[in-house]
């Protein structure tokens, strides 16, 4: 019964060693590194195939276990530890061979897979190398100017920087080459390969070595040449300025020092045409190097200093020559101004003495004195006629000394004084006269004036009160009559003594006006006696009148009182308000308050309705009314500005509560990463922190918009308001910068490499070369780099930073001063609404200045002051689009209502926010979704999952040790 089992069992046994040995073998053969590239493929394919026989054996193997233990049944005790040991044999060898196979394979695709990726970089290498080469092989183009070769230059030292930097590449291709020789002996990367791209890379460095020294030289001698001009140009603007100091100071300066001036000058200009025979001289070398329209303009601007050199030397003989002229004629000059300046003197002396007989401060209170004074002018206006003659006689000898190339201006303005004064007395004197003659006039014609605009006015008042019956009016229209009365008395006095001076009227008017006023005076007498008349007996008719009142005069009076006490309400309410209770109060109030001048305005219209006969009292209504129009205008005002303040205070409490809200889940949230030690649990938290970190600079952009908004609530309110949004905003800084603390904490703790990310600030924590698939991650910069920019910032970055600074200053504060203004009209709207887009124009220059300052070294980009700037320029920016939108919410075309949900500030900029993002968003989801499509990608090649580093190459490049297993 056992025959059969133990035969079958020793057939299974010795077909499963035949298959192991046979596998065994063939591994033998295969497991060799050397040789070619087409030897490593063919031994990688029959090592995969010699993979793909695995199940057979195990097929073997199990076949083996079953016969076994058929047989096991069926056997003593004895003859089991035999079977038995058999069986750890074929184990053992089954397990050696199963872990050869896989060694085998591993070992031969590795090699395979390090060769394929330096071959690959290698390509990477070469391509760079033609490209520099196509790019270093044509001759330097000329440039323009200085500012053109700077560029040419800064443009060849970036390429001599990029040829340095890829000598990290060179040298790890080497590493690699060396790596790979060893292991596989092939010449395609032996020391002469190696050799060859050390060459080829050091002729590309030595082409762009050479380029930048050339330039560098062209370039400083172009700066030279730059300097000199620079130089010479400011010699000649300062030799300039000497010679027109010297001309402008002609009457200050005799003319022996002007001429001794003048020729020290001209030694100066004969030095500069020496300089400015070097200059030419050193333009013929920078001319080599420039294009041939930059050379155009270098010659041009010789040219230009040339004619200027010339044209100075000119001026200057000119000068000496006319100055020589001018010596001698000064004797001449100087005889006859004596004889002229004695005349003058003379001549103001007679002057003086006529001058004598106007009186200070001369002010007539009666006819007679007047007609004095007027008589002593004409006088004096005879007297100054007969020194016209001696006028013209200094008129004549100036004349005559202006042929002289002297200066003449005290002995000019000497004689120009004295004929002033001539005229000025003679124009008084006339002047004088005239208001005196005209003054008399108007003492005899204004009675007769007056008294024709008196005459209607009486007579209307006598034609109002014919037929009166309202006993009401009496008392107004009797103290009326009274005054007329008054002044038809003094017109009764005035007329008489017109009539008396009619002898005196000959002398100030012509005969016919003269007669015509004493006509006009009779008949003027003769009207005031009748009007006169008719006034006394008017008065005997009203004074009989009884008088009562209407209840009118109450209804008003209360009306008015009640319109006193609501502008009273209205003036009590001008007072800031610290927080947005007592807004909402005030505008309560204000609404109750126009409620009630709506009712006044009710009670006006009935009031106008009952006195529509009255004209007195339809004259108090409209002054009423006028009152009442002023009272609702500034109502109206006082609770546009009251709503406004209300939805900017609502705002920002609003936005306050949302970040504070924020802020205190967040913190709980962290505070649940810790433990019962207070360390931080950074298990399964890398998606948590990624999500969480992506909040912070949308929460950041509002927390600078609630800065913002507080500062636009804060000139509304009142200092405790104030001091209270002061003290919210530095908690809320303050709880900002707490929570930032500690989540870098936990960031640094889950990755030390990991950076905290800032809004609008951009931190890099990649140092890469430029070759694909040699990528290196630190968060740390080259300690090389980092000791140059501690040797300290450059002076102009520092100006740049200064520029900004001043400009953005300068901005606020016009910003400020538009906010500062309420207002109160469509037109004060406009004008406001105008002034904030210009601002707003400018914002693109400041946004482009700010980019300019990320430009600089990163000693500058990173301090401080950049910093404090950026958040400035960020606050800035949108206090100024609210400011924007809350004039358009306020003042539209809508009416101003007050709605507690209203965000249109916010939510139009974190809309502007979302829109910017969405670039970079689509393109990490578009990254993600690589990233999860690449592994399946590979699912079909069960021997590169074999190996767990075939997915991750560029790890394998830096790896030091033996071949993975």
């Amino acid at each position: 019964m056992t025959q059969q089992p133990q035969d079958e069992f020793e057939s299974s046994v010795e077909s499963a060693v035949d298959w192991m040995k046979t596998i065994q073998e063939r591994l033998r053969i295969n497991d060799n590194t050397k040789g070619p590239r087409s030897a490593l493929e063919a031994r990688l394919r029959d090592t995969e195939k010699i993979c793909q026989l695995e199940p057979e054996g195990r097929l073997k193997v199990d076949l083996v276990l079953m016969k076994a233990d058929a047989l096991l049944r069926c056997l003593s005790e004895e003859k089991k530890h035999e079977i038995l040991s058999q069986l750890k044999d074929v184990k053992a060898m089954w397990e050696e061979t199963a872990i050869y196979i896989t060694h085998c394979h591993s070992r031969i695709e590795w090699v395979w897979l390090h060769w394929s990726e330096y071959l690959k970089a290698q390509d990477e290498f070469y391509v760079w190398i033609h490209n520099m080469k196509v790019t270093l092989e044509p001759d330097i183009e000329l440039q323009l100017g200085l500012k053109e070769k700077q560029w040419q230059l800064n443009h060849a030292q970036v390429l001599l920087n990029d040829v340095i930097n890829q000598s990290t590449l060179l040298e790890r291709l080497l590493e690699e080459a060396a790596s790979l020789y060893n292991r596989i002996g092939d010449p395609s990367v032996d020391e002469e390969v190696q050799k060859k791209m050390k060459l080829e890379y050091e002729e590309v460095k030595t082409e762009a070595e050479r380029r930048v020294q050339l330039l560098e030289k062209i370039t400083q001698e172009h700066e030279q040449y730059k300097t000199n001009v620079d130089q010479f140009q400011l010699w000649l603007t300062r030799v300039t300025e000497r010679l027109n100091s010297c001309l402008s100071q002609g009457a200050k300066m005799p003319a022996e020092n002007r001429i001794k001036s003048l020729q020290d000058i001209a030694k100066d200009v004969k030095n500069g045409e020496k300089k400015l025979r070097l200059l030419e001289a050193q333009s013929a070398g920078v001319m080599q190097n420039t294009s041939p329209l930059g050379a155009e303009k270098m010659k041009g601007e010789l040219e230009e200093l040339k004619q200027a050199l010339e044209k100075l030397k000119l001026a200057c003989l000119e000068e000496e020559e006319r100055l020589m002229k001018t010596l001698r004629s000064e004797n001449a000059y100087h005889s006859q101004a004596r004889l002229l300046e004695a005349e003058v003197q003379e001549f103001r002396k007679s002057l003086q003495r006529l001058r004598n007989n106007f009186e200070p401060n001369d002010r007539v209170r009666s006819e007679e004195d007047l007609i004095a004074l007027w008589r002593r002018y004409m006088g004096t206006t005879a007297a100054l006629a007969e020194e016209e003659s001696k006028v013209e006689r200094l008129k004549t000898q100036l004349k005559e000394l202006f042929r002289f190339s002297q200066d003449m201006q005290p002995l000019s303005d000497s004689v120009i004084c004295a004929i002033r004064e001539y005229q000025s007395l003679k124009g008084k004197t006339f002047k004088m006269s005239t208001e005196t003659e005209t003054e008399l006039r108007q003492r005899f014609q204004n009675p007769l004036r007056e008294f024709q605009l008196w005459k209607p006015s009486a007579q209307r008042l006598l034609d109002t009160t014919a037929n009166i019956s309202d006993p009401t009016l009496t008392d107004a229209f009797l103290l009326q009559i009274e005054e007329f009365l008054a002044e038809s008395s003094r017109f009764k006095d005035q007329l008489l003594m017109l009539q008396l001076k009619k002898d005196f009227l000959n002398s100030i008017f012509d005969e016919e006006r003269a007669k015509s006023l004493l006509t006009e005076a009779a008949d003027a007498t003769k009207e005031r006696e009748h009007i006169h008349k008719g006034l006394l007996q008017r008065k005997s008719r009203l004074q009989a009148l009884a008088s009562q009142h209407l209840d009118f005069d109450t209804v008003f009076k209360a009306l008015q009182k009640k319109l006193s006490s609501i502008k009273a309400s209205l003036d009590a309410e001008k007072e800031p308000l610290p927080d947005l209770l007592s807004k909402q109060s005030r505008l309560q109030r204000l609404q109750a308050i126009q409620e009630e001048t709506a009712e006044c305005a009710i009670q006006l219209e009935e009031l106008e309705k009952g006195a529509q006969s009255n004209p007195a009292q339809m004259h108090k209504i409209k002054l009423l009314s006028s009152d009442y129009q002023m009272l609702k205008r500034s109502l109206e005002t006082r609770i546009a500005e009251g709503q406004l303040h209300v939805q900017e205070h609502w705002t920002f409490n609003d936005k306050l509560l949302d970040l504070q809200q924020w802020l205190s889940a967040t913190r709980q949230k962290l505070e649940s990463y810790r433990d019962v030690s207070g360390e931080w649990k950074t298990n399964n938290r890398a998606s948590d922190m990624e999500k969480l970190q992506a909040e912070f600079p949308a929460k950041e952009i509002q927390l600078h918009f609630i800065e913002a908004h507080g500062q636009l609530v804060e000139e509304n309110s009142s200092p405790e308001g104030v001091a209270h949004i002061q003290t919210e905003l530095k908690k809320l800084k303050g709880s900002w910068k707490s929570l930032r603390d500690m989540m870098s904490s936990l960031l640094k703790t889950m990755s030390p490499n990991w950076v905290m990310m800032d809004a609008g600030k951009k931190v890099s924590i990649s140092d890469q070369t430029s070759a694909e698939g040699f990528a290196f991650y630190s968060a740390v910069e080259p300690k090389h780099y980092q000791k140059n920019l501690a040797k300290g910032e450059d002076s102009g970055d520092l100006q740049l930073l200064k520029n900004f600074e001043q400009w953005l200053q300068g901005e606020n504060a016009t910003l400020s001063k538009i906010l500062a203004t309420k207002p109160s009209n469509n037109e004060e709207f406009k004008a406001k609404h105008s002034k904030l887009m210009e601002l707003q124009c400018h914002v693109p220059e400041g946004q482009h200045r700010f980019e300019e300052l990320l430009r600089l070294p990163p000693a500058v980009r990173n301090s401080e002051e950049l910093e404090e700037l950026r958040y400035r320029w960020m606050l800035y920016k949108s206090k100024l689009n609210d400011s924007c939108d809350s004039l358009i919410t306020s003042f539209g075309e809508e009416p101003i209502t007050f709605r507690k949900g209203r965000r249109g500030g916010a939510c139009s900029f974190l809309r502007r926010v979302c829109c910017a993002a969405l670039p970079l968003q689509l393109l990490l989801l578009l990254l993600l979704l690589l990233a999860f499509l690449l592994p399946l990608m590979e699912e079909t090649h069960s021997c590169k999952l074999a190996n767990n580093f075939a997915r991750s190459f560029n790890l394998m490049l830096r790896y030091e040790g033996p071949p993975p297993t």
